[in-house]
């Protein structure tokens, strides 16, 4: 990072990178089947906070990554988050009529176009990764980082205890495994990709994966803290739904005090971890603190 960096500005910057990026390698609304473009460009482009595409762009800048392999990286993680949103709100999963502020993809077009549009963002996501321009050994190891935290050991698995654990009650440390799974893995890839992008050796690796680690976590308890305490204009969701549906989270398992007080040590251990990189992982840093202080 140079001496004028700023934080928002960074922030503003990346995010309109991102909007680009994807505007560019998603296929125009027009494209036949036109309805299932439309409802693809309506699934990825309906907002969000880009947490995972800036993740990338952030940990890009501690080594030599070019702009067009973290675009790529960006907008593939973007598609794989916008295709398990889709999943996750269809009336098979957690039911859901709003997302980001607006009509879900299903209650927008239909079910089977949600499905779809999932279907479609999912395989688009590796499809951008192997057109990244760079050496085959970068896009290899991008693929396998993004293939992993996205299946059936991922965030997949995750969503699939999420279900199994309706109106059960886990223990804290099966909660911990649900949450590294289900929110964690994929920030934990965001990270990573911009590493791998990066060049960055395995040293400095580990230091991200234990940054991404306790991210992933401290970012889903602060969702189980804003669903129990938000309103759904201000999370863009429907609020209260987790206690609703009987889903085990940090607030019913420990209650709001301890919940909020593990997000904000989680924090400290993920800007701790980030030390060696010194002020080029300043952007890494206010992501963690963005990440843990949102609803403040």
């Amino acid at each position: 990072m140079t001496a004028v960096y700023q934080f928002q500005e960074w922030l503003q910057n990346h995010s309109a990178r991102t909007e680009t990026a994807l505007d560019c390698l998603l296929d125009s609304a027009h494209t036949i089947p036109a309805r299932l473009h439309e409802a693809i460009r309506y699934a990825a482009q309906g907002g969000g906070k880009r947490i995972r595409p800036l993740l990338v762009y952030a940990a890009g800048s501690l080594g030599d990554a070019q702009a067009g392999v973290l675009d790529a990286a960006a907008c593939a993680i973007e598609c794989i988050h916008a295709y398990s949103l889709v999943h996750d709100d269809l009336p098979c999963m957690d039911d859901d009529d709003l997302r980001r502020g607006l009509p879900t993809v299903h209650k927008a077009f239909d079910e089977a176009t949600a499905l779809l549009v999932g279907d479609a963002l999912q395989t688009r996501a590796f499809e951008i990764l192997a057109h990244a321009p760079c050496d085959a050994d970068t896009r290899l190891r991008m693929i396998s980082a993004l293939a992993a935290a996205s299946g059936s050991r991922g965030m997949a698995g995750g969503q699939a205890i999420d279900l199994e654990s309706v109106g059960k009650k886990l223990d804290l440390a099966g909660l911990k495994q649900m949450h590294a799974l289900k929110t964690g893995a994929l920030l934990s890839c965001a990270v990573e990709l911009g590493g791998i992008a990066a060049h960055l050796d395995r040293s400095q690796m580990t230091h991200l994966q234990n940054y991404s680690a306790a991210l992933g976590l401290a970012f889903q308890i602060v969702d189980d803290v804003l669903d129990a305490t938000a309103d759904s204009q201000t999370l863009g969701k429907t609020a209260g739904k987790d206690a609703a549906n009987a889903k085990p989270t940090y607030v019913t398992l420990m209650g709001l005090d301890y919940a909020q007080k593990q997000a904000q040590e989680l924090q400290l251990v993920a800007l701790a971890s980030l030390d060696n990189f010194g002020s080029k992982a300043q952007a890494l840093k206010d992501l963690a603190l963005l990440v843990v202080n949102r609803g403040k």
